[in-house]
This record gives C-alpha cells, structure tokens and sequence, in this order.
C-alpha cells in the first residue's frame, strides 16, 4: 500500500508541476508508515535519526506542502496527521476515528462534499476547507473479548 500510494503522489506532482522534495518525500513515507495519527514532533524525532539537522520547520513546511495538495490530512482534534489513501485527486477529508484503538478511516466518498458545498452556498458562505471527524468504536474493539 505504501508504494501504491508514493508512485500515485508522485505522478500527480508530476502531472501537476509540484516538487516532491526527497524530504517531503521523506515526511510523507513517516505519515504512512505510521498505520495511525502522527504528531509533527513524532515526526521530528523520527526525521532527526536520519537527519540530526532536521528542526521543526523542516516538519512543518513538509507538512504544509502535503497537506496544501492534500497528500495527507489533519485531524484536526487530534492535532495529528494521516495518510491519504486516495491521493490522484485533491479532496476534503472525512473520518472514523475510534476512541479505543485510534483508528482511523477515510471515507472517500465525495457526495457529503457536495452537499457541504450547495448548502454553504446557499448560505452565502464560501468553505475554504472541511475535515469531518466522527468518533466511536471500530468493528475490532466493539468485538467482545475472547
């Protein structure tokens, strides 16, 4: 899956003109690897093995390329980074986020997006960006225990 996802960034750098540095690159394989939310100074510390010269803005700008072409998204209310799984094409993100296990899935469905989007412009309101984060229990924790 990792490579899969990698091979579909880099394509749509290359599509789009975007430079996928070998540190965002770098960044962006430490979010996969996780399997989970990643703090940014997880991050850090994870980048600082490789590259002791590695300081936060080293992270934060990786992130903000990543995040801006929508590579990886913010939870927001975790204040943690995730993978996107679905990177060909720019879109908002929606998650299930279990409170037992932390969890997460993307939901890639794009019709939620639509209807956020006709109501706020009936509302005279143009969203900028949306993360909807849901929370409860995954399938595997609301399992009873053997």
């Amino acid at each position: 899956m990792l490579q899969k996802v990698i091979k579909e960034v880099e394509q749509r750098c290359e599509q789009d003109g975007l430079r996928l540095t070998p540190t965002r690159r770098r960044v962006l394989e430490l979010v996969l690897e996780s399997g989970g939310p990643v703090k940014a100074y997880d991050l850090l510390d994870q980048l600082k093995a490789e590259q002791p010269k590695a300081a936060p803005p080293t992270i934060y700008r990786a992130l903000d390329f990543l995040l801006e072409h929508h590579f990886i998204h913010r939870l927001e209310s975790l204040n943690a980074f995730v993978s996107c799984f679905h990177p060909q094409k720019s879109h908002q993100g929606y998650f299930l986020i279990c409170e037992q296990c932390e969890a997460v899935l993307e939901i890639p469905d794009q019709r939620l997006s639509s209807e956020l989007s006709q109501h706020a412009a009936a509302a005279g309101f143009q969203p900028e960006r949306h993360v909807i984060e849901v929370y409860g229990r995954c399938k595997r924790c609301l399992l009873p225990a053997n």
